[in-house]
């Protein structure tokens, strides 16, 4: 199925002439989408919203540690293949625990990787070598394992039939 609202075509032609850097912005713009309309549904106890937007986001981090090349990306490439693990815990973790403060330290840290691909965007449109030479822009918001990893004790639930 199509979508031919005005939104969607600029979207389209956009992602047309982006850079890969561009796409990844674009991408990471999408999944703060998805969090910010969880959180909404949240409010509103729209239940369904909620975990169709919980499960979109998913759906593109997927996309985003299947493109990674690990041959060519290193340490880098390692990095954001865990960063999307624990990631992917924690929106689980999320819909689970049905809390604004678990989606909002989601956003808060998507946030800060998005900033971060942002600001090495226009290094990557005059074909400046960008991650190999410095991959720091990056690696200094993807927070240490430590503070992102979900909660793995035992609590009890707030389900009920």
């Amino acid at each position: 199925m199509t979508n031919n609202s005005p939104a969607s075509t600029y979207q389209q032609l956009a992602a047309r002439g982006a850079s890969p850097v561009g796409l990844v912005v674009s991408l990471y713009d999408t999944i703060l989408r998805d969090f910010r309309r969880a959180q909404a549904a949240l409010v509103a106890g729209n239940v369904e919203q909620r975990v169709f937007e919980l499960n979109h986001a998913l759906t593109v981090i997927a996309h985003l540690q299947s493109v990674l090349n690990h041959e060519r990306g290193g340490e880098a490439a390692k990095t954001f293949d865990r960063f999307y693990e624990i990631a992917r815990a924690m929106i689980l973790d999320a819909s689970v625990r049905c809390s604004r403060e678990s989606l909002q330290k989601l956003i808060a840290t998507f946030t800060s990787v998005r900033q971060a691909w942002h600001q090495i965007e226009p290094q990557s449109a005059t074909g400046q070598p960008f991650l190999s030479s410095n991959p720091a822009p990056i690696a200094e918001v993807i927070p240490p394992t430590s503070q992102i990893e979900p909660q793995t004790t035992p609590r009890s639930s707030n389900w009920s039939a």
